[in-house]
């Protein structure tokens, strides 16, 4: 086992009652849990995203911590939390990373994977807000 890694998992949700499709906003919200995978204690203490919708505008956003904490995990802990973005495109992705500095005061990176941020339509089993039937 490495003796400094975090694990990210991420469940991303379409919100339609908070979206105005005509108006270009779709908003989404998304669940992380972090995983201290590592033999050592680590901080949270920041984040850095890339935000790219489907026309490929990218945002940057980096700030301290994560919904104002920077979690302290020790081996075997997790910390869960959601957040949200808005696009002005039914679909695009997100990654980036974390910056952590372990209890012995070595810094490294926690890498977030790509997910895809995908607008559904309502009451149609997931399907995409564009998706089309074709006779």
């Amino acid at each position: 086992m490495p003796k400094y890694q975090f694990q990210v998992e991420i469940t991303p949700e379409y919100l339609p009652q908070q979206s105005s499709p005509e108006a270009g906003v779709f908003s989404f919200s998304y669940t992380i849990t972090i995983h201290n995978t590592g033999d050592v204690a680590a901080q949270l203490v920041s984040r850095h995203w890339h935000i790219s919708d489907a026309l490929g505008h990218t945002q940057e956003v980096k700030g301290l911590g994560v919904v104002g904490e920077q979690p302290l995990l020790r081996p075997g802990e997790a910390f869960q939390y959601s957040s949200g973005c808005q696009l002005r495109t039914p679909s695009g992705t997100m990654h980036g990373s974390y910056h952590c500095v372990a209890e012995d005061g070595e810094a490294f990176a926690c890498e977030i994977p790509l997910f895809v941020l995908e607008a559904t339509s309502p009451g149609c089993a997931g399907q995409p807000l564009n998706a089309r039937v074709l006779h």
